[in-house]
């Protein structure tokens, strides 16, 4: 019990801890929220095609989601890598799960307000519609694949803190890996915004694959961000 209870406040620690630097310098808000907000905006001008952009609108939504990711991820583990944060716990003996755990909820938390303004904006600019059943598949859909990218973020994020290069060998390693929730996600996004006629019905199916996904790594990255942060 006194063990679990550690832990816990391990993983809230660090998450309040990621949210505050987030809330103080303002990254997402600054940066990466233009960043996103420029993609969707510069699709709307080159596509031009209203039905077009609705049936894309799926897509582009977890392709600007993506590309935001790099830039929150790097900043995060920049920031660790610069006051030694992560090497600090590692000697402490601090379980380094814990930290995992906080760091993935923390990235979460911001992935999800991004998709927010991502989605508002697509109904804004691509005349997207969404029927109460499809928000329930779209509200499902992106707790479940931004839970997937926080992990696997988290995760390829330690793998890649403090080594040369990383803010280019971060997007060639993650991208692979991440393929799957783009191509999920963005099926249940259009199933759930009834795009080129999908019924809602289709994108329940992704979403489970989403599940599985989000599972898979984030079991997989509490076991494995220990061993990547000692090497």
């Amino acid at each position: 019990m006194k063990k679990t209870t550690s832990k816990s406040r391990v993983v809230s620690a660090v998450l309040i801890k990621d949210l505050r630097i987030e809330v103080r310098s303002r990254v997402v808000t600054n940066q990466v929220l233009p960043f996103a907000g420029l993609i969707m905006i510069m699709f709307a001008f080159a596509l031009d095609n209203d039905d077009v952009l609705q049936r894309v609108a799926g897509g582009l939504i977890w392709l600007a989601t993506i590309f935001s990711l790099f830039v929150i991820v790097q900043r995060s583990f920049a920031i660790d890598t610069a006051d030694s944060a992560l090497d600090s716990l590692r000697v402490a003996g601090i379980d380094l799960s814990a930290v995992f755990l906080g760091k993935a909820i923390a990235l979460t938390f911001q992935l999800i307000a991004l998709d927010v303004v991502l989605i508002a904006s697509a109904f804004l600019l691509y005349q997207v519609q969404v029927s109460a059943i499809g928000l329930v598949l779209l509200v499902t859909c992106v707790t479940c694949a931004t839970t997937g990218l926080g992990f696997v973020g988290t995760l390829y994020g330690g793998l890649t803190a403090g080594a040369n290069g990383r803010e280019t060998l971060l997007p060639l390693l993650l991208l692979p890996v991440v393929a799957p929730v783009l191509i999920a996600a963005t099926r249940a996004t259009e199933a759930a915004f009834g795009s080129g006629g999908a019924a809602t019905s289709e994108g329940w199916a992704w979403v489970g694959l989403l599940t599985i996904f989000a599972a898979v790594f984030g079991i997989g990255g509490s076991l494995a961000f220990g061993p990547l942060i000692d090497e």
